[in-house]
């Protein structure tokens, strides 16, 4: 999993989650406890509850993403960011400052003056948006969208029978396609991606959301953190028969499931209870497996299901898969050079475990068939260090 650098705050593997909190100066914005139009009531509140209550980033919209109201243009969101600015230079305290918008042109001007972070609710659908961030070398957050400005988060209006085939439509459900949608156009290496949860479309329903939480850890295989959006959501509400005043508990129970499932950011208006149910979530979340042998390392990449484990494995972009054995578990490996890799390729054949990897060497398995292949190059000439790191594997030797 990649790390991420949000102007000097580290998310995803390795630290802990971090919470987003959410300031809206739209007028039409549906909570209203978040929406201010005066710049220094909306400092005070940025400090008092959101920075105050532990949130780590504040996340300005100009706009409600609400699909009742009409979509703002440029221009309109550039008249709403002076509010915003003013807002964040009036604070005190410390977080990250991240701007929710959808158009390149207001992410560089939030970013000129003095935003670090760039929430796009429609997913790189403006084809610059990654161009900018990347060119201010400033963290993104990628909403699974359709590539069209006006409808953020329909991922279901993609023609993605057109986009990619007919055949891979007819196969994939909602989440292959959110999946997909946070794929196209690219990824920067500052990229989170975010799955869009809540009512974005009237095609999409609240099982749709439900599979897709359900299969949060499918989108660790994107090597990117994970920001998720679920606080007090339809999708949860209906579960528990709450309304929205009375679905506080709702959140904070999904929260922990989420950090469990691999969340990195949670953006929340609730910032002191969320906060602390991550941190509960956090201290009892079991740490990645990992070992080394001299230069090589290897990490046991949390898959629970083949499907996940087959993520991974196609992301790695290999020529190589072997093996019709279902795979239990996947290792990352790091630090072999080209021959190890390449005699690692004849003993995972012959061992019959999977094997993949133009861009990172990913070896999927059973645990005895990966304990096989490691007795088997234990005093092969280039691999003993990765035999010896396989067996360190903490995990490896509890299921055998």
């Amino acid at each position: 999993m990649r790390s991420v650098d949000a102007a000097g705050l580290s998310i995803g593997t390795g630290h802990p989650p971090r919470i987003m909190g959410v300031l809206n100066v739209s007028e039409e914005s549906p909570y209203d406890p978040s929406v201010y139009d005066d710049p220094g009531e909306a400092a005070t509140y940025v400090d008092e509850e959101l920075i105050g209550e532990g949130a780590d980033i504040v996340d300005v919209g100009l706009e409600s993403a609400n699909k009742r109201y009409d979509v703002l243009s440029t221009e309109e969101e550039l008249d709403r960011l002076d509010v915003a600015v003013e807002a964040m230079e009036s604070t005190s305290g410390d977080a990250v400052f991240s701007i929710e918008t959808r158009y390149a042109e207001v992410a560089e001007a939030a970013i000129d003056r003095g935003f670090d972070v760039v929430n796009d609710i429609c997913g790189f659908a403006d084809p610059r948006m990654p161009d900018v961030c990347a060119e201010y070398d400033v963290a993104v957050a990628k909403m699974a969208s359709p590539p069209d400005l006006e409808r953020p988060g329909a991922v279901d209006d993609t023609d993605w029978a057109e986009r990619r085939s007919q055949e891979w439509f007819e196969q994939s459900d909602y989440v292959d396609r959110v999946y997909e949608a946070l794929k196209q156009n690219g990824l920067t290496d500052k990229t989170i991606v975010d799955p869009a949860f809540g009512g974005w479309s009237e095609r999409k329903t609240l099982r749709d959301d439900r599979e897709t939480f359900r299969r949060l850890r499918e989108f660790r295989a994107l090597g990117r953190p994970i920001l998720v959006s679920i606080n007090r959501k339809n999708f949860l509400r209906t579960i528990a028969d709450r309304s929205t005043e009375d679905a506080l508990p709702v959140s904070l129970a999904a929260t922990a499931m989420a950090i469990e499932r691999g969340a990195d950011v949670i953006r929340t208006h609730d910032v002191a209870e969320t906060s602390d149910a991550a941190k509960i979530a956090d201290a009892f979340d079991d740490d990645p497996a990992t070992a080394a042998a001299g230069d090589v390392t290897v990490a046991r990449l949390d898959v629970r299901t083949e499907r996940e484990a087959r993520r991974y494995l196609d992301e790695a972009d290999g020529d190589l898969a072997l093996g019709p054995a279902a795979v239990c578990t996947v290792l990352a490996i790091e630090g072999l050079d080209s021959s190890a890799r390449t005699l690692l390729e004849t003993e995972a054949r012959s061992a019959d475990v999977l094997m993949t990897g133009d861009r990172q060497t990913l070896v999927g398995g059973s645990y005895q068939e990966i304990s096989a292949l490691s007795a088997r190059i234990a005093d092969s000439d280039g691999l003993e260090r990765l035999s010896k790191a396989i067996q360190a594997l903490p995990t490896l030797r509890e299921n055998l």
